[in-house]
């Protein structure tokens, strides 16, 4: 099954798991499931997150290959 959301998406959804989970008023088999479907969300957004990170520190050269980013310690 294809997955169409948004980071933003999903981030949303995870903070609304993470208010109901707060309040102490959900169920056990919900609080359960809820808590599963965190998890699986937050690993979701770690793996985006490091491929955005990953991408970001790369540039292409004039050749059009790619370099890995490197920062110039003159700027500090």
């Amino acid at each position: 099954m294809e997955d169409n959301r948004t980071f933003e998406d999903k981030l949303k959804e995870l903070e609304n798991i993470v208010q109901n989970l707060e309040r102490g008023d959900v169920p056990l088999e919900q609080a359960l499931s809820q808590f599963k479907n965190g998890v699986e969300l937050s690993e979701e957004l770690q793996k985006t997150l490091t491929q955005a990170q990953k991408t970001l520190t790369k540039v292409v050269d004039d050749n059009g290959e790619e370099q890995l980013f490197e920062k110039d310690n003159g700027d500090e």
